[in-house]
């Protein structure tokens, strides 16, 4: 660090906030040292950085499984917007025993600053006491004051898709849910429901699904068989991939017969067939917001406790009227 100052022409401290991403440096300095580190091969050394600090500039993420889409494209996202604020990503998964005690431990032992608990994960976060020494924020969680708590709008993106195919002529709308205890199935079934008793619609009962095309597909071999549904809300794009596909071995043609909306805008959605119409979820932005409130809360600033990311209707070939 002396050597790159003296090539810079800066103080030590000019290089140390340089090297901790401070803002406290005026852009032209900033590129000088840059400049200098590069010429001198100088790269921070996380280990002595901890050490001076008691940081090691390294957040975990604890999530159930990372084999849906949407805890996949979640990861990518956090793991993006961490690097892109110089810190590591470390992940645990729960496991089927779901200990996010353990978990926590797991986190604690590898010395992260603070930790992101996922989607389902987050029902079970919870559950359990609060982390000592780790700052934690929950993504898919109602507001809790023991942490911060980031959520992506489910209720009101299914409340649009609702109101979307109740405005296209339709009496009703049958639901196929995601798992019980899980809060984005919850919020958007939540959504569903508020649609049509507003519309004075007839609610049924909806169908539970895990998530899985296969869980559509069963669901929809069901619907397919009844003569009176018109449209179909699926909790996500994967069980409404299924859907489509049961309706098609059942000779009901989508969107003429019945149409059919997802939930998430996977990169695949749009070449469904027919192409998925759905509510969009900005994972990126999800994501970013989550890291830049968990690094809030490790540098000591606790506000906002709670935070929501809008959705977006996303209109394709999969509705009619």
């Amino acid at each position: 660090m002396a050597d790159v100052a003296a090539h810079a022409g800066v103080s030590g401290q000019t290089v140390s906030r340089v090297a901790n991403a401070s803002p406290r440096v005026d852009p032209a300095t900033r590129a000088r040292v840059e400049e200098a580190m590069a010429v001198l091969g100088y790269r921070p050394h996380r280990a002595a950085r901890a050490l001076r600090t008691g940081r090691t500039q390294t957040i975990g993420l604890v999530v159930s499984t990372l084999a849906t889409v949407g805890n996949s494209r979640m990861l990518q996202a956090v793991a993006d917007a961490a690097g892109a604020r110089g810190y590591a990503l470390t992940v645990v998964t729960l496991g089927p025993e779901a200990d996010i005690e353990n978990a926590f431990e797991r986190l604690r032992e590898h010395g992260v600053d603070g930790a992101l608990v996922l989607n389902e994960a987050s029902a079970v976060a919870r559950d359990a006491p609060a982390p000592a020494r780790l700052e934690l924020v929950v993504v898919d969680s109602p507001p809790d004051d023991r942490f911060g708590v980031i959520a992506t709008a489910h209720a009101d993106g299914a409340r649009n898709a609702t109101e979307h195919l109740l405005a296209l002529g339709h009496s009703s709308v049958r639901h196929i849910a995601g798992p019980r205890g899980s809060f984005a199935a919850d919020e958007r079934e939540r959504g569903w429901r508020e649609a049509l008793q507003h519309a004075g619609a007839p609610v049924i009962e909806p169908f539970r699904g895990d998530w899985t095309a296969a869980s559509g597909h069963h669901a929809g071999a069901l619907l397919a068989a009844d003569a009176s549904v018109t449209a179909v809300f699926a909790a996500n794009d994967q069980m409404a991939l299924g859907v489509l596909r049961a309706l098609f071995e059942g000779d009901r043609y989508v969107p003429g017969d019945v149409s059919v909306i997802g939930f998430d805008d996977v990169p695949d959605a749009a070449d469904f067939r027919p192409p998925l119409t759905t509510v969009r979820q900005d994972f990126d932005r999800l994501g970013e917001r989550a890291v830049a409130m968990l690094v809030d809360r490790i540098e000591g600033h606790r506000l906002p406790l709670a935070e929501s990311v809008s959705t977006a209707l996303v209109i394709r070939g999969s509705t009619t009227g």
